[in-house]
């Protein structure tokens, strides 16, 4: 199956890795963002795809298109190409301006340089689309295989708040140990505002070095509070089991990574190994991942036919399919919430559709879009938006979501004030399950 560097984002602490096999999800604002406004348009846009393709420095490909505006004066912009010289005039003025003006610190070339090129992505207006410099890609190999530095909790991006916020808390974390919970929304990180950034960049500035402080500012039921939190070593387990009562086995998939199949995979056969009778899956907070994964746990459960397949600009199809071999043959019961989204939403969209299982909690978070990881010669790496994905039954959830068979809102004012954690979507989850048993 040829989807290597294929993903369905999620925005999180960890972001998918590009390069190794696929994957929700992690991210300084910092030197790059004078870019900001007119310079994400056209003008930076155009520059990063000459530098890209034909192996050029900046300044060489400038003085490449100067020169060229010598020749002739009857060819159009567009026919100058991308970079034209009018462009080329525009961003020498603009770095001389910033060289002999610009007041706060000093900028580097290297800066201005990465400015351009998360500018020619920004400029897609698409939370989606990101560039990562090649120590930020090194960082993401290492996030996706389980390990990194930060404060443990998943990010994604909040539509409605046009901001960052926090979808679930790891245990024992040093988010969990500051107080942070999930749907926290996230409206500055060390006093810098973070209204409008890319969950990438907001990320950034929460990730550091260990024993190191970040203060988040956070929006909480409509009260503004500060969180101090202090970064550390963060190992991430995927997947979580245990055996509940009456035999029904509970199985949380915290996001898709390219450890979680096999987790998955042991962990259903664990719980098989003790009289398994029913499974309860939890997809809450589960902000998506790698396309392979998800793929590789469908065939652990659903019947032979579609898992998920997608569509790009040119219409072309890709399927993605179960050999039915391993088809659960339990009963089972699906928690979904506002923040399983992405691979989270291809996985309980296809048990929707085959009917293998019951949908309880509240609508999915409504992203039906793929987005592919293409490494750049410099080591360097873009994530951009490809295509749509669609449900076996055809369904494109992006911005809808999918809707539960049953509707169970969270109680949180129960579960955040009541002496262990009293779960009433899980109780209901139980309840459904234990009828669909007997």
């Amino acid at each position: 199956m040829e989807n290597n560097n294929q993903y369905f984002d999620v925005d999180s602490v960890e972001y998918p890795a590009p390069g190794s096999n696929p994957s929700p999800s992690g991210r300084k604002r910092g030197s790059d963002g004078f870019f900001t406004g007119a310079m994400f348009g056209a003008m930076v846009t155009m520059l990063v795809v000459c530098v890209i393709y034909l192996g050029v420095t900046i300044g060489g490909q400038i003085q490449k298109r100067s020169q060229e505006s010598q020749e002739p004066q009857d060819r159009t912009e567009e026919e100058e190409g991308l970079l034209s010289s009018k462009v080329v005039q525009k961003i020498e003025t603009l770095e001389e301006l910033i060289d002999r003006m610009f007041y706060l610190h000093e900028v580097t070339d290297e800066e201005l340089t990465e400015g351009i090129y998360r500018g020619m992505l920004k400029a897609l207006d698409d939370p989606y689309s990101v560039y990562y410099t090649k120590e930020e890609v090194e960082e993401l190999q290492m996030s996706t295989a389980g390990i990194y530095y930060g404060i443990g909790a998943y990010i994604m991006f909040d539509k409605e708040g046009n901001s960052t916020k926090i979808s679930s808390v790891m245990p024992d974390s040093p988010a969990e140990r500051a107080g942070l919970r999930a749907n926290d929304l996230i409206y500055a990180i060390d006093g810098e505002s973070i209204y409008g950034m890319q969950t990438s960049d907001s990320v950034k500035l929460i990730k550091g070095e260990e024993n190191t402080e970040v203060v988040l500012s956070i929006l909480r039921d409509g009260e503004r509070m500060d969180v101090t939190v202090i970064r550390g070593k963060v190992e991430t387990p995927t997947v979580v089991s245990r055996m509940l009562e009456d035999r029904m086995g509970y199985i949380q998939i915290v996001e898709f990574d390219d450890v979680t199949s096999g987790q998955f995979e042991n962990a259903l056969k664990d719980l098989k190994s003790q009289g398994m009778k029913g499974l309860i899956l939890d997809l809450r907070q589960n902000p998506g991942g790698n396309l392979d994964t998800v793929v590789e746990i469908g065939e652990m459960l659903l019947p032979k036919g579609l898992i998920v397949y997608t569509e790009d600009k040119n219409g072309k199809r890709e399927e993605y399919r179960s050999n039915g071999k391993h088809e659960i043959d339990i009963p089972m019961t699906v928690l979904v919430d506002m923040n399983s989204a992405s691979a989270a939403e291809i996985l309980a969209g296809a048990i929707q559709d085959y009917k293998k299982g019951t949908l309880i909690g509240t609508t999915t978070y409504g992203k039906g879009i793929v987005q592919a990881v293409r490494s750049l010669r410099d080591g360097s790496a873009v994530k951009i938006t490809i295509s749509s994905y669609f449900t076996p039954n055809g369904r494109n959830i992006h911005g809808v979501g999918i809707e539960p068979d049953i509707i169970c809102e969270f109680d949180g004012e129960t579960y955040y004030s009541t002496e262990g954690e009293v779960d009433n979507q899980l109780n209901k989850a139980k309840e459904v399950l234990a009828e669909m048993m007997k």
